[in-house]
C-alpha cells in the first residue's frame, strides 16, 4: 500500500509541470460580450461583434487587462510560466487582490472571426479595431471606468501601446512587452509579409473563399517561426551540430497550423498599419517596457525603444539579458525573468498615487 502511494505521488509529480492550462484560478469565469453595429477601420460594420473573455480573481479588486499575442487567445496567458507565475496565491498579481480580464482579440479564439461564416468578406481589422472592441467590453460590458494596469505581450504589447495612446486617461500603468512603439517595418514586417503572401499567392486560397484549407504556407510559417523566435543562444544549445540541427528542423517542419487559414492570415495582416509614433506624447500612464536582448522581431540594436521613451515622461525600460534561459521573441512569456521588475514597478506606482 505504501509503495502504491509512492508510485501515485511520483506519477503526479511527473505530470504536474504539464498541467499549465489546467491550473485552478480563483473565481475563473468565461463569457461573451456583443457589440452592436461595430464599425471597423475599413468602413465595414458587423451587426453583432462577439468578444469572448475570461475573468478571474476578486471582482472588487483593482482591474488588470491582459492581452495575448498573435495566434493566441486569453487562455494562452494562463499557462504555468506566465499565468501561474503572476496570478497565483502570493504572486505579484494575486487573484485574491486583483480582478483580471483576458479577452480574445477580434479574429482570435472564440471572438468574431472570418471562419464564423463571412470568410473573405470579414472586415480587414487592425489593432485599432482590437483596442476599440476591448474598450467597449471593459467600459460598457463590465462597467470598468479605470484600469490599474495593462500587460500585453507581442501583439498584445503593440495593443498596449495603442491603448495608452488611444485612451490615455483610462489606465494608471501599462507594461508593453516584446513590442516596440515604432512603425511596423523593416525585417519584422518583411518576414510577416512572407507568411501573408504565401497564403494570398496560393491558388487554393481563392481570395478567402476556399473549399479546402490551403497548405502551401505551412512550411513557410515553420521557417518564419525558426527565424523569428527561440533566441540565438537557446537555438545553438539545441542545434549544436548539423545532425542535431537536421533532426530539429525535420520536427519543426512537421508541425501544422490547425486554425482556419483566413483566421490565421487576418491576424498577421492586422499589424500592417501599426505606428504609435506620433501619439506617444499623449501617454499619461506609467510605462514599464520590457523586451529581450535576443528578440528577433524587436532587435534592441536599432535604438528605437530608447528614442521613443524620450517622449514619455514616466517610463522605464527593462531589457532582459540574453542567456540560456531566454527564447528570443518568446522570452517575455516566462514571467520569472522579469517578475521582480514588476514588483518594483507596482510599488513605485502605489507610492506615487
Amino acid at each position: 500500500m505504501i509503495q502504491l502511494k509512492k508510485l501515485c505521488l511520483l506519477i503526479f509529480l511527473i505530470i504536474l509541470p504539464s498541467l499549465g492550462f489546467c491550473i485552478d484560478y480563483k473565481n475563473m469565469q468565461e463569457s461573451d460580450y456583443y457589440i452592436d453595429n461595430f464599425k471597423f477601420n475599413d468602413g465595414k460594420t458587423i451587426d453583432k461583434l462577439k468578444i469572448h473573455y475570461i475573468t478571474l480573481g476578486n471582482p472588487k479588486g483593482k482591474p488588470i487587462l491582459i492581452l495575448h499575442g498573435t495566434t493566441g487567445n486569453g487562455h494562452s496567458m494562463l499557462n504555468e510560466s506566465f499565468g501561474q507565475a503572476l496570478f497565483a496565491k502570493n504572486m505579484p498579481l494575486d487573484a485574491d487582490k486583483y480582478f483580471i480580464i483576458l479577452p480574445d482579440a477580434i479574429g482570435t479564439g472564440l471572438s468574431s472571426k472570418p471562419s464564423d461564416g463571412l470568410k473573405g468578406n470579414f472586415p480587414h481589422y487592425n489593432y485599432t479595431d482590437m483596442v476599440n472592441a476591448q474598450y467597449h467590453l471593459l467600459k460598457d460590458g463590465l462597467g470598468i471606468n479605470h484600469l490599474e494596469l495593462i500587460i500585453g505581450n507581442s501583439m498584445g504589447g503593440m495593443n498596449t501601446w495603442k491603448w495608452v495612446t488611444m485612451y490615455p486617461n483610462y489606465m494608471t500603468a501599462a507594461i508593453p512587452m516584446a513590442a516596440t512603439p515604432a512603425p511596423m517595418s523593416s525585417r519584422n514586417w518583411i518576414m510577416r509579409k512572407m507568411v501573408i503572401n504565401s497564403i494570398r499567392n496560393d491558388p487554393d486560397w481563392n481570395n478567402g473563399f476556399y473549399s479546402k484549407q490551403p497548405e502551401k504556407f505551412q512550411s513557410v510559417y515553420n521557417y518564419y517561426n525558426i527565424a523569428t523566435n527561440g533566441g540565438d543562444i537557446a537555438w545553438q544549445n539545441k542545434a549544436y551540430n548539423t545532425e542535431k540541427t537536421e533532426e530539429l528542423l525535420a520536427k519543426k517542419l512537421s508541425e501544422r497550423v490547425t486554425m482556419d487559414t483566413n483566421d490565421f492570415l487576418y491576424q498577421w495582416d492586422s499589424a500592417r498599419d501599426f505606428d504609435p509614433t506620433n501619439d506617444l506624447t499623449k501617454i499619461k500612464a506609467y510605462i514599464l517596457a520590457i523586451n529581450s536582448a535576443d528578440d528577433e522581431r524587436n532587435p534592441p540594436s536599432t535604438g528605437l525603444m530608447e528614442k521613443a521613451l524620450k517622449n514619455i515622461p514616466n517610463s522605464d525600460y527593462f531589457l532582459i539579458p540574453a542567456s540560456g534561459k531566454t527564447s528570443g521573441h518568446g522570452t517575455t512569456m516566462t514571467a520569472d525573468l522579469w517578475k521582480d521588475k514588476l514588483v518594483t514597478f507596482l510599488n513605485k506606482i502605489s507610492t506615487r498615487n
